[in-house]
């Protein structure tokens, strides 16, 4: 049994005396040099110039590089005179160059995202633990722990290294190291324990492994083994593989490129066979001989294969949107910085997109729509006194209150300075530090001879209590028989009491139960929570039992008192939840508070609006069947004395109805929910179960934060759907004039190097156009999308059809009408046609950004929150400018005169009334 005199002790009964086995600052650096601390050797990413060379194995490029090929191929035969036309060698030189700066640029982009998310990543892994140093327990880092310090380990908790239990008793998952679902129990090993094995033995019950959780009970651990050498160590690398499931998002989005791909390489081989048809067919006029006599020119037919082949590239290249899965990498990393600033961290990319469909949000009340401060701010004994401070109580009192807060509880105190008054409660749940806090505030804590702690059960959600059996001599008397401390809901604790201690602490027969109830109710009303603390002389029988057979008899206790603890309503959580709710999402309070509190505390935030809203207690829910609650669902607003059950099976029947699910957590208990929800909410100040359980974790345990993560969901959401109208319009055009311009004698409209610019244009750099578009609080104005809507909107398809076709008709008529066509003759040799259109197309997609970005008909909504896109075009524009008079053979540019720059500008920014008009039309339809 374990010696708990001190404060060390005093913080957790089954730890107690801990802190004389931590190590001092000196063995801490001799255990460093020595053996290394906690650090893992983290995977090594892949390095950015074999990410380069991976990517040509994207399907584009090798088309991209097949073309290349057969450039060079002719630029050879047209030198040894083996075709009939004659090649540049600069073609292939630039296709060359093209294809290495997309490559590039790409490349360089996925990089960045992905040493961006790497670094939000770490911020979820930096785990801290309590350890003994120096004679006190401290919150440390796990990285620093090193072999041979003395860890508090606590329900929730992922033990940070391989060791041997020294006190206490645990049961811990090692599911994640042995694959066994089935919760193992670990308890202190014997003073004269060697360990002899040899092999990893995860039977063995005085030892932990890092990695485990622990699920019940506290314990102190030894390290034996950290970093790299630890089991987990070993397993790393398997444990650390990044989970490449794609998100629902990406999905659809593939879907899409896949479709618009087949149309692609479709498109792609019936115009190529058109043309073949054409030079063949045609053009021999349906003659037989001609035919054959054309066909035996090998040359010739060679040379019509050839341009075949290009030309189907062509199609593919400008049809294929094989941006769309780089855009949701930058868009999402753009983002996450963002979000990381505003205190969301998103551990998984699909959390974050699943956010802004929300339909149902499952919320914690303690320290997410409350301030989490948790404050005791009155004692009342069975008599009806009021104590506001814990040195208020009488001294009588005080020895057994003393007693109740200190050896009850998993929290433990720590900080500099002597004496409690200046430490600082850390360890437990919320609940449990302000109540040490409030024990601790005079400075004094329950100092004694001997005593020990003989059994001791956790708080659990269920049983709804904890209790701690203790011996020995007290300060103040001696302690002949066990005393079991019993803390808890009033419910549980205050009509077994038979007994009170008066202000002299002595027992008294207690009847006054009504009149106490009353008091309590009065408390709850004002949204303060109660605790009731009893003693009875006796050990616990039956720890793993409830709370009415743990005891030889379930009566004949005495009440120590009540404690009122307050935690007030953010004043922004009551604006966040009044913006959730106008999005369409619905918030559910659930709590453990009792149904008064619940009721005070959810018409504060702005939970219960209506007579139709509904507050059910947990056994309430229970009587109901899944039939009745489905019916009821959309109705209900909060539940009280809520079990972690509860919070599944709120989760599963919401979604059975198609659903849409959020759900907040922090415990162990809430990881089944968080896990089932679509998008699980961990809190900053949760356990690591809970974080690892969810896809977003909110730093600062704010309802305000998840407000901002469901409004970045659909801001995200929002942004990708801008760029795939920019890009499909662009794709749909550019089919379209490249299918329709061989038929009235222009081949190649655009070349490939030109193809390959418009495509970085319409890929990477779109995506960095679009990807910094900010958050706006009119997201939240509309209603949640569908788990079934498509990403095209009707709007969307009316968007991109009337500027592709509009760009079409504008490209017939750049190309093939007269009074436009004459206007760039060719000069020399110089085909200021082709270097007109170029211009023009790059321009109209340019101008068409600013039409895609807002569904408004100011153009300049909200520009300045996104700079990046005005900076990014800008470079378009300087680039474009400069390829018109350098670009020479290789781009097909040879400059433009004024007046040509005019008629290039004057089609370009026509899109921009087009699409103005549309948005009238829309509009005008609306109203």
């Amino acid at each position: 049994m374990a010696d708990i005199e001190g404060q060390a002790g005093a913080g957790n009964g089954s730890a107690g005396g801990s802190a004389g086995i931590g190590l001092t600052s000196a063995e801490v650096r001799a255990s460093k040099e020595r053996f290394g601390d906690n650090r893992l050797t983290e995977r090594k990413p892949e390095r950015f110039w074999t990410k380069f060379r991976k990517n040509f194995g994207d399907p584009m490029i090798k088309i991209l590089c097949a073309a290349l090929v057969v450039n060079m191929a002719l630029v050879v035969a047209s030198y040894l005179g083996w075709t009939p036309d004659t090649m540049a060698w600069y073609e292939p030189v630039g296709i060359a160059a093209a294809i290495l700066l997309a490559t590039f640029v790409s490349t360089l982009s996925e990089y960045r995202n992905e040493n961006a998310f790497r670094k939000l990543q770490e911020e979820a892994s930096k785990i801290q633990c309590k350890v003994y140093r120096d004679g006190e327990i401290r919150e440390l880092p796990i990285d620093d722990i090193v072999t041979g310090d003395a860890v508090l380990l606590q329900s929730g908790d992922k033990i940070p290294a391989d060791g041997i239990l020294i006190e206490g008793g645990i049961t811990v998952d090692q599911s994640v190291l042995n694959g066994e679902s089935k919760e193992a129990a670990k308890t202190a090993a014997p003073h004269d324990y060697k360990d002899k094995e040899t092999a990893v033995n995860f039977l063995n019950p005085h030892k932990v492994w890092r990695g485990a959780v622990v699920v019940s009970g506290s314990a102190v651990l030894r390290v034996t083994v950290s970093g790299d050498k630890s089991v987990y160590g070993e397993i790393a690398k398997e444990l650390q593989t990044e989970d490449e499931r794609d998100t629902p998002l990406k999905v659809k989005l593939s879907a899409l490129a896949n479709g618009v791909s087949k149309f692609g390489y479709t498109g792609g081989g019936v115009i190529a066979f058109a043309l073949l048809f054409q030079r063949i067919v045609i053009a021999n006029h349906f003659n037989a001989n001609e035919i054959v006599a054309y066909a035996l020119n090998w040359t010739h037919l060679l040379s019509d294969l050839i341009h075949a082949f290009m030309l189907a590239v062509i199609i593919i290249v400008m049809a294929v949107p094989e941006g769309l899965p780089l855009m949701i990498a930058i868009v999402s990393a753009l983002n996450m910085g963002k979000m990381l600033k505003d205190n969301v961290l998103v551990r998984k990319i699909a959390g974050i997109e699943t956010a802004g469909s929300l339909n149902f949000l499952f919320s914690d009340k303690t320290g997410t729509i409350t301030k989490g401060k948790l404050e005791a701010v009155v004692f009342a004994d069975g008599a009806g006194n009021d104590y506001k401070h814990f040195q208020d109580a009488p001294d009588g009192l005080k020895r057994m209150l003393s007693f109740s807060l200190f050896y009850n509880t998993d929290a433990v105190l720590s900080g500099e300075g002597s004496g409690a008054a200046h430490q600082k409660a850390i360890g437990g749940n919320g609940t449990e530090r302000a109540l040490l806090t409030f024990a601790a505030s005079d400075g004094s804590s329950p100092s004694g001879k001997g005593i020990v702690a003989l059994e001791r059960i956790p708080f659990n959600s269920r049983n709804k209590f904890s209790a701690a059996t203790i011996a020995g001599e007290a300060v103040h008397g001696a302690l002949d028989s066990p005393l079991t401390l019993i803390k808890g809901a009033p419910e549980k604790i205050v009509d077994r009491c038979e007994y009170y201690l008066d202000k002299d602490g002595n027992k008294v027969e207690f009847s006054a139960h009504a009149a106490l109830n009353q008091k309590i109710d009065g408390l709850a009303a004002r949204s303060i929570r109660v605790i009731a603390l009893a003693v009875y002389e006796g050990k616990i029988v039956n720890p793993n039992g409830s709370i009415g057979d743990m005891v030889p008899v379930s009566r004949g206790w005495t009440l120590v008192g009540i404690i009122g603890i307050r935690d007030e309503v953010r004043p922004e959580s009551i604006t966040a939840i009044a913006e959730v709710q106008h999005a369409g999402v619905q918030v559910v309070m659930i709590t453990g508070d009792r149904k008064e509190t619940a009721v005070a505390i959810a018409k504060e935030a702005g939970l219960l609006n209506s007579e139709s809203d509904s507050v059910l207690t947990s056994d309430e829910l229970a009587a109901l069947s899944d039939e009745e609650v489905k019916a009821s669902i959309t109705s209900i607003k909060v539940v009280a004395r809520a079990l972690p059950s509860d919070k599944s099976r709120l989760v599963k029947i919401a979604q059975e109805l198609n659903y849409v699910v959020g759900m907040t957590g922090d415990g162990v208990n809430d990881s089944p929910a968080l896990k089932k929800a679509d998008v699980g909410f961990a809190m900053g100040g949760g356990t690591e179960v809970a974080k690892e359980a969810s896809e977003i974790v909110i730093l600062d345990d704010n309802f305000n934060s998840i407000d901002k993560a469901i409004l970045y969901g659909r801001t995200i959401f929002s942004s990708i759907r801008k760029f795939i109208v920019f890009q499909l319009t662009i794709n749909v055009s550019a089919v379209l004039i490249n299918f329709a311009a061989p038929l009235f004698g222009q081949e190649n409209p655009l070349s490939i190097i030109q193809i390959l610019w418009v495509n970085l244009v319409m890929d990477t750099l779109a995506a960095l156009a679009f990807g910094g578009e900010p958050a706006l609080k009119r997201f939240m104005e509309e209603p949640p999308k569908r788990r079934d809507e498509a990403i095209i909107s009707p709007v969307m398809w009316g968007s991109i059809l009337t500027g592709g076709l509009w760009t079409f008709a504008l490209s017939l008529v750049f190309l093939f009408v007269g009074f436009v066509k004459d206007r760039f003759p060719a000069q020399s040799g110089d085909d200021t046609l082709h270097t007109g259109y170029f211009a023009f197309f790059v321009f109209t997609a340019v101008f068409n950004a600013f039409n895609a970005r807002t569904e408004k008909r100011n153009l300049f909504d909200n520009i300045s929150g996104n700079r990046g896109f005005l900076q990014v075009l800008s470079f378009i524009v300087l680039v474009q400018t400069a390829l018109v008079y350098v670009g020479g053979q290789v781009f097909h540019c040879f400059g433009l005169s004024l007046p040509q720059w005019r008629i290039v500008l004057l089609f370009a920014v026509s899109i921009i009334p087009i699409d103005l008009l549309r948005k009238a039309l829309i509009s005008a339809r609306r109203t």
